[in-house]
């Protein structure tokens, strides 16, 4: 049985879900669209919870009902009622566990839109073709899952590795899926330049940055910012050497700077730098807070900043380890193929399993458990 005060956030949290319906049916829209756009937000994001409510008081009620057949005085009706009530006891479990899950307090960010920025570290040459083979990891899941990926700036080396790439990649939970990829990813093969065969060890690094909105309020001033614009550097072809539409943003106050060249619009490249921009900037804030927050236990429990290594993938032995969760994975080819789940699903588990670990019991708000 759920728990009394998980049962009465839920009994509210499906009246709320009715008092939403209600006030959409008489909203008119077209005149605060502020509103309806809230309310909206705010439906989608308790359906899931009330349905699984729904079906758990369903469920409920088939188990009591099967628990009074258990008596009956007919043999073969017994076995069935037995049957039923194991079945039902079984998806009880399943559903209180989702439950919990849908009621874990969710990131903010989780929905947003992301800035995606791997950098080649140690490791020279190796480690810039490394990180294309991580950018074009990243585009096939974008790929496969259905979003859409802009690329707005890269630094391309003489082998068509990467210095540097930032992507802005749009669809639903993007944030919440590559959130984890932020680290160090270690890579250890044998580079195609090395005539003795030995294994070299090369590092990328990984952002992953949610995309700043305007509710976010992230204050940028005219004056802190300068400007610049020059020419777009590319593979070649006239355009590139006739117009400055590449556009380089620094940001006076933090030093930051940004740049996008990616299109041949003036305008656009500068659209897309300040998203940049604001993005960067927000993270920086959050980085901040967390650092304050974090200090005191550091010591204990390490930084988590981007400098600690998250991932190694091993070339010779076909293997991928993630440190965070002692993950090890002989499948190395399909996931820079974009068979990126195996490795999302369970760092978001453990996340999750974190998180319900925190969940106050009911004996620590007061309660004492249910008779069932």
């Amino acid at each position: 049985m759920i728990k009394e005060n998980l049962r009465r956030k839920l009994d509210a949290l499906s009246l709320r879900l009715e008092e939403i319906d209600g006030l959409l049916a008489t909203l008119d829209a077209s005149r605060d669209r502020a509103r309806h756009r809230s309310l909206a937000k705010e439906r989608a994001e308790l359906r899931p919870v009330a349905a699984c409510f729904d079906d758990y008081r369903k469920n409920l009620a088939a188990m009591e009902m099967a628990k009074e057949m258990l008596e009956d005085e007919d043999p073969s009706i017994r076995q069935l009622a037995r049957e039923e009530f194991d079945r039902t006891c079984a998806q009880a479990e399943l559903l209180e566990g989702q439950l919990e899950r849908l009621l874990l307090p969710r990131d903010p960010d989780d929905e947003k839109n992301i800035f995606l920025e791997v950098r080649a570290g140690t490791g020279g040459k190796e480690a810039a073709l490394f990180a294309g083979d991580l950018v074009r990891m990243y585009c096939r899941y974008a790929e496969a899952r259905g979003w859409r990926v802009e690329m707005v700036n890269e630094q391309i080396t003489e082998l068509n590795g990467y210095r540097e790439a930032i992507l802005r990649i749009f669809g639903k939970g993007t944030y919440s899926r590559l959130k984890f990829e932020s680290g160090v990813h270690r890579v250890q093969r044998i580079p195609e330049t090395e005539a003795q065969g030995r294994i070299h060890t090369s590092a990328c690094t990984v952002a992953v940055l949610p995309e700043a909105e305007e509710v976010d309020h992230v204050e940028i001033s005219s004056t802190d910012l300068r400007i610049d614009t020059f020419r777009a550097s590319g593979a070649g072809g006239q355009h590139v050497n006739k117009t400055d539409s590449a556009i380089r943003i620094t940001h006076l106050p933090s030093g930051i700077v940004v740049e996008c060249q990616d299109d041949r619009s003036q305008h656009k490249n500068r659209a897309k730098a300040m998203a940049w921009l604001r993005a960067r900037l927000l993270d920086a804030e959050r980085q901040r807070q967390l650092a304050e927050r974090a200090q005191h236990r550091r010591s204990m429990v390490g930084s988590g900043d981007r400098s600690e290594r998250i991932r190694t993938y091993n070339f010779p032995q076909n293997r991928v380890t993630d440190h965070r969760i002692q993950l090890t994975l002989y499948q190395l080819e399909a996931i820079l193929l974009g068979k990126l789940d195996i490795l999302v699903d369970p760092l978001i588990r453990e996340h999750q399993a974190k998180a319900l670990a925190h969940v106050p019991s009911q004996d620590d708000e007061g309660n004492r458990p249910a008779a069932s």
